[in-house]
């Protein structure tokens, strides 16, 4: 065997080594390409432009999915992103999250309220609970023609709140156990405070009256949890929606693609066609 060459071992050994840093290289370029589309739409907008953007992942190795929220990290970046800008420049919030921690979203909800340049939401799929509450603390929220809020009602645990509080109604008090009481007392403040803080956010765009219906329209559990509200009926109750969404955030999107390690569900060429293409 030539010693100056490979052997099969050493081949074997480089291409473990290629796929291992192929995920890193993807991750880098995709990070660069994010940044330098935030950087154009900035400039095109005279903005301060931030992305909250949660897709499902697998982690590494053991190959489960890992659904991600809106957390305690993602309130101090954007609060962060926010102290970083002028007063009087716009801001310009990409969401689409299925929802998430209240106290995080609350603080983003409000920093977005208390800041005095416009404030656009843009959700190119869907921002539902927590997302919603963000939402709501916007100048203007521009949604794509599908996409879609959701109600803002608690969840305690994997239960709605509004849904135990039900629950409770239809017993005799001595029929319910204490556990369950105090759950169901939980459910109550949860639903006040959520409804409070929507209150809040809404009576600088709406009627202190206006604002209140809105709030416990959202809050109260009329609807489950995942029920879609879209752009037509997000008007209709009053919220400043358009569909205007411009073409650069649903191309954004796409930087933001869903981990996958199986065959695709959904494949097309992704490119424009008509009738010339």
């Amino acid at each position: 065997m030539d010693s100056g060459g490979f052997d099969l071992g050493q081949l074997i050994w480089l291409f473990f080594i290629l796929s291992a840093l192929q995920p890193i290289f993807q991750r880098r370029m995709l990070e660069g390409a994010r940044k330098r589309k935030i950087a154009q739409m900035e400039r095109k907008r005279n903005s301060r432009v931030i992305l909250l953007v949660h897709r499902q992942e697998t982690m590494s190795f053991l190959g489960f999915p890992l659904m991600r929220y809106i957390n305690i990290n993602d309130s101090e970046e954007i609060l962060r992103a926010i102290h970083m800008t002028d007063s009087d420049t716009p801001i310009d919030l990409v969401l689409h999250t299925p929802g998430g921690l209240v106290i995080a979203a609350t603080q983003i909800a409000r920093a977005l309220r208390d800041h005095p340049g416009k404030v656009t939401v843009f959700v190119p799929h869907f921002a539902m609970s927590g997302g919603t509450l963000i939402a709501l603390a916007a100048d203007e929220i521009v949604m794509a023609p599908n996409a879609t809020l959701g109600p803002i009602d608690p969840q305690l645990g994997q239960q709605a709140a509004a849904s135990i509080l039900s629950a409770v109604a239809k017993k005799p008090v001595k029929d319910v156990d204490d556990a369950t009481l105090i759950l169901a007392d939980q459910s109550e403040k949860a639903i006040a405070q959520v409804r409070a803080t929507a209150t809040r956010l809404l009576e600088g765009r709406l009627a202190p009256q206006e604002a209140a219906e809105l709030a416990d329209r959202l809050s109260q559990g009329r609807w489950t949890h995942d029920y879609p509200i879209f752009a037509e009926e997000a008007r209709e109750m009053g919220l400043p929606v358009s569909t205007d969404i411009p073409e650069s955030v649903m191309l954004m999107m796409t930087l933001y693609p869903q981990p996958n390690q199986h065959s695709p569900t959904v494949e097309y060429l992704p490119r424009p066609r008509g009738p010339q293409a």
